[in-house]
């Protein structure tokens, strides 16, 4: 179901009313539905779904993460000139129907970006990414390459009986020959060997989570660049697990042996500078598990940055 957005998530400090060099984002943000955005501005779109986390054995929280990062991001300072930034409501998983609220998802980032908007989903479970394939698929067409890169601490290439937050990147391996995957951050303790095999089996290129510091950054640099040269479209998907769960504890499956935010926040500077970006979400935030809100202001501190970035 989509939901419109609701202003009262956006409100915080005012250092002026009439200089817009010192605003924030809460004095810049404006509302529209998914039909009218501008060309060129920056649509804020959430899923509230609990479902796909607790197919995967997790608890019910997830749901809430989209308007927590919202009220934290509404207070950082607005570093993006005059270029608009819209809260576009949200998507809402109800009865249950992960995939039919995926769907909706999809439609809906499908909407934003052909209308020359870039997306920014704000997620709960991962089972976000794959609601966000589906719109990028459908604004490209069956044809276009598509080259996911995702930040995470595991592969998310589960079998399951059923969609949850652990399977969409098998399921799009599966049904789309024209996907490709670059994982950064892989920890071997997060994944099974089966998980290795398999994602070796089908080609999936990889960085573990102890190849990445702000010293060694170079190297995964060129891979990155490399993986994009052979894409149409790169779409983003920032795992928050992959962040040590000393700073983002709120996840399902927090990594002791995580990558720093310092890390994070450069490689991200480093793909959304890339031409072929279209689209940017960060998912697994579980505010039922957070400590004093720790996980959800740190995602929206690099949401921020990414906007920032953006190209």
């Amino acid at each position: 179901m989509y939901k419109l957005p609701k202003k009262h998530f956006w409100h915080g400090r005012v250092d002026s009313e009439t200089d817009r060099s010192s605003f924030r984002f809460h004095q810049t943000i404006e509302f529209m539905d998914t039909y009218d955005v501008p060309e060129g501005a920056f649509s804020i779109i959430g899923f509230e779904c609990d479902e796909g986390v607790q197919r995967n054995g997790g608890q019910a929280g997830a749901a809430d993460a989209a308007n927590e990062i919202r009220r934290h991001l509404a207070d950082l300072p607005y570093h993006l000139g005059d270029r608009q930034t819209f809260d576009v409501g949200s998507v809402m998983c109800k009865n249950n129907e992960l995939e039919k609220a995926q769907r909706e998802l999809g439609n809906h980032v499908s909407l934003l970006l052909a209308s020359g908007s870039v997306p920014i989903i704000l997620g709960g479970g991962h089972e976000t990414a794959y609601g966000h394939y589906l719109g990028l698929r459908r604004t490209v067409g069956p044809d276009a390459r598509i080259g996911i890169i995702n930040i995470d601490a595991h592969f998310d290439l589960r079998k399951a009986a059923r969609p949850n937050s652990g399977t969409m990147f098998r399921q799009i391996l599966e049904q789309d020959g024209n996907a490709g995957y670059l994982f950064l951050g892989i920890q071997p303790l997060g994944n099974t060997k089966t998980l290795f095999n398999y994602a070796e089996e089908l080609g999936v290129e990889y960085v573990l989570a102890e190849a990445l510091t702000l010293l060694e950054l170079q190297n995964t640099q060129r891979i990155i660049d490399s993986f994009c040269e052979n894409y149409d479209h790169i779409l983003i998907t920032l795992c928050m697990d992959s962040i040590t769960s000393l700073y983002a504890p709120g996840v399902l499956a927090p990594s002791p042996f995580g990558l720093d935010p310092a890390v994070v926040r450069r490689l991200l500077w480093h793909i959304v500078s890339n031409e072929k970006v279209r689209s940017f979400d960060v998912s697994e935030v579980d505010p039922a598990l957070d400590d004093n809100g720790k996980t959800a202001k740190l995602a929206a501190y690099l949401v921020a940055e990414v906007m920032a970035a953006f190209h």
